[in-house]
């Protein structure tokens, strides 16, 4: 197998465009090397990306931030800015494995892997966050939600490669939070994963929500009508009653030996309702 550190973006859409599919990405790799490992790949090149400046930083952008595809979760938790602004995307970040897989761990990996219980992906969807995609054809801008089309499976074109999300201005009152059920204490795999993002107008009233569920469905869902069901209310308990029985109805899920599917559908209306309480919490305090 060959191995390539490009340190520009160009570079490495011409090495991708050269090889096709034999070629994998390594952004963090803590998902690739294990697969290498079990011989579930088996490419010709491996280009690591890890080398490219603009993959690598989080700076400040249209009022937002644009955090690099290969930034580690241990930069993004270190990011002052980005917890007080988003502290939903970044505790959701720092469940990708154990303090040491978080000093390889990015969040362009973790959403390229398209696994259905990847734990940023719920908080990125929930945060209308845009990706940033290049390839041979040149760059577009998606949204993240667009990215896995089931479990392994992306939209990426032969060739292309996420370089970087987007995520929006931040108003005033508004905030997110995510939250995941495991059977173990920690590192383990999302049974439920629940990503919510409120913005509460002057009088507390919520005026704009997303939520998202993961590891309930073949891709990430987002649950318009959970959302729904706080947008004009203050988040009352009739209100969250309301969205847990909306995010329970959107459920898909799979039996598998972490849960039945009964169990991941009344878990995810739980997750749902409490994760909207810890963002709306947030909302009002800021």
């Amino acid at each position: 197998m060959r191995y390539e550190a490009p340190e520009t973006v160009d570079k490495a859409v011409a090495l991708l465009a050269s090889m096709g599919r034999k070629a994998r990405v390594l952004a963090g790799g803590t998902d690739l090397l294990v697969q290498l490992r079990a011989g579930v790949v088996e490419p010709e090149m491996m280009i690591d990306i890890k080398k490219i400046a603009e993959l690598r930083s989080i700076a400040r952008e249209a009022g937002g931030f644009r955090i690099g595809a290969a930034v580690a979760g241990a930069e993004i938790r270190e990011h002052a800015d980005l917890r007080k602004a988003w502290p939903g995307i970044c505790e959701a970040a720092n469940l990708i494995g154990s303090t040491q897989i978080q000093g390889r761990a990015s969040m362009g990996g973790n959403l390229c892997n398209a696994s259905p219980a990847a734990d940023s992906v719920p908080a990125l969807i929930a945060a209308g966050a845009k990706v940033t995609v290049v390839g041979p054809a040149g760059r577009r801008e998606v949204p993240v939600e667009s990215i896995a089309t089931g479990p392994g499976k992306t939209s990426l074109a032969d060739g292309e490669f996420v370089v970087s999300f987007l995520l929006p201005p931040r108003p005033a009152h508004a905030s997110d939070a995510y939250l995941r059920f495991i059977p173990r204490t920690e590192m383990d795999i999302a049974v439920v994963g629940a990503g919510v993002n409120v913005t509460l107008d002057a009088k507390g009233v919520v005026s704009a929500a997303r939520v998202s569920l993961g590891a309930v469905a073949p891709t990430a869902l987002v649950v318009e009508d959970a959302a729904k069901a706080l947008i004009g209310t203050k988040g009352e308990a009739a209100a969250l009653d309301a969205l847990a029985k909306a995010a329970s109805a959107a459920c898909r899920p799979i039996d598998d030996k972490r849960g039945t599917k009964e169990f991941r559908i009344q878990v995810a209306g739980v997750i749902a309702r409490r994760t909207a309480a810890k963002a709306l919490e947030r909302a009002r305090k800021v």
